[in-house]
């Protein structure tokens, strides 16, 4: 290097230094001092490697030693620690050494890395990504676009965008709309614009997409389309949509039965839910009562079981009031059946009605997504079962409140008749000429039993008055228990019932107490002196319903009054023990049981309830 060229060297703005053979330094401009930290004075003659040991671990050694010994320029880049700073170090070979020339490339570096960064993210993302030029012809492909659309890059990149219409099979008014789409974004009249559409996928099914176009900033490209596969998400809501239109006509029934099987047939056409059934609780019995299924599940199982408390997940789920599902059977306890071919459910309870159970015969057939569909089904179920016990409550009412208004004019009657008579019998005692030796007519009864008589009848009066014909929740019941209680309120006492035989009962506990207590009255009010009731079973040796029988030795009811006795709207007077027949008439036939009155068979009268589906012989 001559003295002659220092000046111009030192006005370069790259980090310049000079070398020679031997590697030692013969020259440094201003910007190599600044960089290295060390002047000019400290460095002349002396060998690079011992005044900088750290470059030996580094591309320097390689470098130059090639560029000496194969007297060629070398270039590589490399990073300043100390400095945070990459630098581009260039080095020309000669016979005297070698001029190294350092570049500051930080900031071209950086923006390498950020669009390394950029294409790494884009290549990554499960969505497609062109990438468009102003001649609406493609720039770039990410990898996902291939799955998405089934297009790979060298069917793409340097083509048309039409190209990539054709390709994803979309219709031409679809492809008009995206063309609008990329001039709106192209010519800066939108910022974003976004269209789902139908496409075809790469199996050559119909697929629907979410197809977004954004600007961005690019030597070769202005505009990005983004292409993302929502199917599934379009599905969904398609589904929900329907679910509730189902909605409609599930509250346009007052039939639970008619409203399980939509709710069962919608689960299948919509949820694709081929073998599905729903359950209702029987209020009565207590178990859980198939009551609608798909062909498939009928097909399969040839109908559907009846689940008694504590019988498999079914009922179990049901108590627990929350959906579940189950992905693989075979890894589960507690089946109602261990050999169902069935290997996951989700089964769903309907409130407090019943619950609703789909199956598959695959593991792992279901996700959240199903359970959230049959949620919504079961919840819109359940909204239409309460409104159609709503309507029944509402329609029953409206029947109880036209025959309140019978029985209590029946009533009214009752009173009246039982009123006269009484008044009739003191008239004619208060018409005797010798009042001296008048004596009250009641007196053989006592005044004490005709109050009592009067109590009673004011109770049988309240009793229709709160509509004797409605029952409240039903639960187990013993019959010798309520037996006693019912003794405890009424005119018997405890020895004079004969109970032949313990049993068991699903009734409402009061109501039921109301009607043993209300019949052992009667028998009291036609009685004399002391009064028996016999208590058995009847329907379980002979072909008859299920019930049990009261037998008593008081007054025998004519016959010809056995079946008036039990009806409050009789014309005549039939009213033998007031209303306490027929209330217990009513009481029975609310539990949907029946009520008869014949006479005993060494006399008395006999008073059977039948077809209590629930009575069960109790061993003692």
């Amino acid at each position: 290097m001559t003295t002659r060229s220092i000046p111009i060297v030192d006005r370069v703005t790259d980090a310049f230094f000079a070398l020679d053979t031997g590697f030692r330094f013969t020259y440094l401009n201003e910007r190599a001092e600044t960089l290295l930290k060390r002047s000019r004075e400290e460095l002349i003659g002396r060998v690079m490697w011992d005044e900088f040991p750290q470059t030996v671990e580094t591309q320097f050694p390689d470098g130059f030693h090639r560029a000496m010994d194969e007297q060629v320029p070398v270039s590589f880049e490399i990073y300043h620690t100390h400095l945070e700073t990459w630098f581009e170090a260039r080095a020309y070979p000669s016979e005297t050494g070698l001029s190294v020339y350092m570049r500051d490339v930080s900031e071209r570096k950086a923006q390498e890395t950020t669009l390394a960064q950029h294409a790494a993210v884009v290549e990554a993302i499960r969505d497609a990504v062109v990438t468009l030029d102003r001649n609406r012809e493609i720039v770039t492909v990410n990898g996902a676009t291939e799955s998405v659309i089934g297009a790979d890059r060298s069917q793409l990149v340097g083509e048309h965008v039409e190209t990539l219409t054709e390709l994803a099979g979309i219709d031409d008014d679809d492809a008009v709309e995206i063309g609008r789409a990329i001039t709106d974004i192209d010519i800066g009249t939108a910022e974003r614009r976004q269209l789902d559409l139908p496409y075809i996928g790469p199996d050559g099914d119909d697929r629907m997409g979410e197809f977004r176009f954004v600007p961005i900033e690019d030597h070769a490209a202005t505009v990005a389309a983004i292409i993302r596969d929502i199917t599934d998400q379009h599905e969904y809501d398609r589904v929900v949509t329907s679910l509730h239109e189902v909605t409609r006509w599930l509250l346009g029934s007052d039939d639970p039965e008619e409203i399980c099987a939509i709710a069962v047939h919608s689960g299948s056409d919509l949820l694709d839910l081929p073998i599905s059934g729903i359950w209702l609780l029987d209020q009565e019995h207590g178990y859980l009562e198939p009551v609608a299924g798909t062909a498939g599940a009928h097909d399969e199982f040839g109908g559907l079981p009846r689940f008694n408390p504590g019988e498999g997940l079914v009922w179990d789920v049901f108590e627990a009031g929350a959906v579940e599902l189950f992905d693989d059977l075979s890894e589960t306890d507690d089946l109602y059946n261990p050999e169902t071919p069935l290997r996951s459910e989700i089964i769903a309870p309907i409130g407090t009605h019943g619950v609703l159970m789909t199956g598959s015969f695959d593991p792992h057939r279901f996700d959240e997504t199903d359970v959230d569909l049959v949620s919504t089904l079961v919840e819109n179920t359940r909204a239409a079962l309460d409104r159609a016990d709503r309507e029944r409550v509402l329609r029953d009412r409206t029947a109880e409140l036209e025959r309140q208004t019978e029985r209590l004019e029946a009533v009214a009657d009752i009173l009246s008749n039982d009123l006269q008579r009484q008044l009739e019998a003191v008239a004619d005692a208060l018409e005797d000429d010798d009042i001296d030796e008048w004596e009250f007519p009641l007196a053989e009864n006592t005044v004490e039993t005709t109050l009592d008589r009067a109590e009673r009848l004011v109770d049988d009066v309240r009793e229709f008055a709160r509509n004797a014909t409605a029952v409240g929740t039903r639960s187990r019941l013993h019959l010798e228990s309520a037996i006693a209680d019912a003794v405890t309120d009424s005119q018997i006492d405890e020895n004079a019932l004969v109970v032949d035989a313990t049993a068991t009962l699903r009734a409402d506990p009061d109501r039921f107490v109301r009607l043993l207590e209300t019949a052992f009255d009667s028998a009291a009010a036609r009685a004399d002196d002391d009064v028996t009731i016999q208590i058995g079973l009847v329907g379980f040796d002979d072909d008859g319903t299920r019930g049990f029988f009261m037998c008593d030795d008081a007054a025998e009811i004519p016959p010809t009054a056995h079946d008036r006795v039990l009806d409050p709207t009789a014309d005549d007077d039939t009213a033998i023990d007031g209303l306490g027949l027929a209330l217990v008439r009513a009481i029975a036939e609310a539990h949907d049981w029946t009520c008869t009155v014949t006479s005993g068979e060494n006399g008395g009268t006999r008073v059977e309830i039948r077809d209590i589906t629930t009575l069960e012989r109790r061993l003692s």
